[in-house]
């Protein structure tokens, strides 16, 4: 009787054990903090693979439907994201490209090689006159990444007259005369890409240095108002953040962090974009959660020399990348967007939000046929992929207040390692609408998540949509466009305040609830 006892008081310990370790949420409504920036949400174009010509670019002149050029399916596509800005010509190519390659009549430009990507002939059709078409095409603001490594200041400081001086000089006239009569306004500016490999080589003390003098003449005319981005370096070197900040801080509104998740984690052999398994569904997940440790780190670093926030850093090259297709140029960079993309999207959005005092702008590389790209074409075929869809989700968090969020989630184990099973971002908008994307990265069970959201009377639920698949590597062919596209949802309970959710595997929902 004694040993029948203490088996029931073990099976009902565990029990309570169990019940602790469902996941779990609390989301102080009443106490925002800070402002989840639009910003956080940009695009990189680089002048790569088909990312610009055949993806974004086809000329007037196609039988491609197009807009000054432009097609008019991509177009339309990208501004459904509300895309708050994209970053161009680079990337490494910006430090080999010379702005007056781009200017003046297409059929007279020159042409050069692209020797970072593929070797093939760049014939400059898309220049700076193109390019800030393209922003007014999307209604998105234009990050210009400036020539330090094979440039001068010199350049630098004319490219910016050129564009942003609206008064009587002989490059704004010359602005004027290439069909541009009002000087543009162009706040992002990029001094120097990856100045640590691609974009020179550089030491961090000379960067600074170099840095320095060319933000010395990045000039503000005419009332634009320039945001200097200095290079960062990725992932975990973390000295050359502390370097750059320290000796040339004061003359910087941001410093860049690039980091790409690797399936494999490993540069050579990354993985595969398509027909893979749990084990690379798992492993690509994980190294995407890197992230956030990055993130702080490089965080912590600054905080040292700018304890206010004044810096942002600036997050302009992320994303899933990938071995690439088979029979494809390997220069090209073209890889497929699946399922398990579309949530290392979602999670690293959650992780950039949750640092948005920091975290002021971020780019997802890249938009078009590039990486982890939010449309692919092919001729005048075009499908959305399962990353767009996590873009449009998280367009509810665009400049909303983020919202404390305690989340005890459990564990999702494969073999030996294991990461939270739930990732989530809860934001609060001007009008008191409460916005909750909530992740389940398990590959085959279901979660159940319980909110409590407290400060606030909610009553209904006026929006709830999910993403969802049947498989780890569920992608979205021309033949079958919608295979991983949103659905309604509806599995879920709200009542005086408490939330119940119940997610499928490798899924990730939105919910705005007023």
């Amino acid at each position: 009787m004694k040993k029948l006892l203490l088996m029931l008081s073990m099976a009902l310990l565990v029990g309570c054990f169990t019940a602790e370790a469902q996941n779990s949420m609390v989301i102080t409504a009443d106490q925002p903090q800070s402002t989840i920036s639009e910003h956080i949400y940009g695009q990189f174009s680089e002048h790569l693979g088909t990312g610009m010509y055949g993806g974004l670019w086809v000329g007037e002149d196609s039988d491609i439907p197009n807009t000054d050029g432009f097609r008019d399916d991509v177009i339309e596509a990208l501004k459904e994201l509300q895309i708050p800005n994209i970053r161009w010509p680079g990337g490494c190519f910006a430090d080999e490209y010379h702005w007056r390659d781009g200017i003046g009549p297409r059929d007279e430009r020159p042409v050069r090689i692209n020797t970072h990507w593929g070797m093939v002939e760049e014939k400059n059709q898309v220049g700076i006159h193109e390019f800030m078409r393209l922003t007014e095409l999307i209604d998105s603001e234009p990050y210009i990444s400036a020539n330090v490594g094979s440039g001068t200041p010199k350049e630098m400081a004319n490219w910016i007259e050129y564009m942003t001086y609206d008064g009587n000089s002989t490059l704004a006239n010359m602005r004027r005369e290439n069909g541009q009569e009002e000087a543009w306004e162009v706040k992002f500016w990029g001094i120097g890409n990856e100045s640590w490999g691609c974009g020179g080589n550089m030491q961090a003390d000379y960067y600074a240095d170099l840095y320095r003098r060319y933000a010395t003449f990045a000039k503000d005319y005419s009332g634009n108002e320039l945001f200097k981005i200095a290079s960062g370096f990725s992932d975990d070197r973390y000295e050359w953040t502390e370097t750059v900040v320290e000796e040339a801080g004061y003359q910087m509104d941001a410093i860049s962090l690039h980091y790409y998740t690797l399936p494999t984690g490993e540069w050579q052999k990354k993985g595969p974009s398509k027909d893979f398994g749990e084990d690379m569904y798992f492993s690509t997940l994980k190294q995407g959660l890197m992230m956030d440790e990055y993130v702080t780190r490089h965080s912590t670093r600054m905080d040292k020399y700018d304890p206010e926030k004044r810096i942002t850093l600036a997050v302009d090259e992320w994303g899933v990348w990938t071995d690439p297709i088979e029979g494809s140029n390997p220069g090209f960079l073209q890889q497929q967007n699946s399922i398990r993309d579309a949530l290392v999207a979602s999670t690293t959005l959650d992780i950039l939000n949750k640092h948005s005092d920091r975290v002021r702008i971020a780019n997802i590389a890249q938009t078009v046929n590039v990486l982890q790209a939010m449309v692919l074409t092919d001729g005048d075929q075009m499908l959305k992929t399962p990353t767009y869809h996590v873009f449009d989700f998280y367009t509810v968090h665009h400049n909303t207040k983020l919202l404390p969020l305690h989340l005890n989630a459990e564990q999702y184990e494969y073999e030996s390692e294991s990461i939270p099973t739930v990732s989530a971002t809860a934001s609060k908008s001007d009008d008191g609408t409460v916005n909750l994307t909530v992740t389940n990265l398990h590959a085959s069970e279901l979660q159940e998540v319980t909110a409590d959201i407290r400060g606030i009377d909610l009553s209904s639920v006026s929006e709830a949509r999910i993403l969802t698949a049947d498989a780890v590597d569920a992608i979205n062919t021309f033949d079958n466009p919608d295979n991983v596209s949103p659905q309604d949802y509806t599995d879920y309970d709200l009542k005086e305040g408490e939330l119940t959710l119940r997610i499928p595997s490798k899924s990730v929902i939105v919910l705005r609830i007023r």
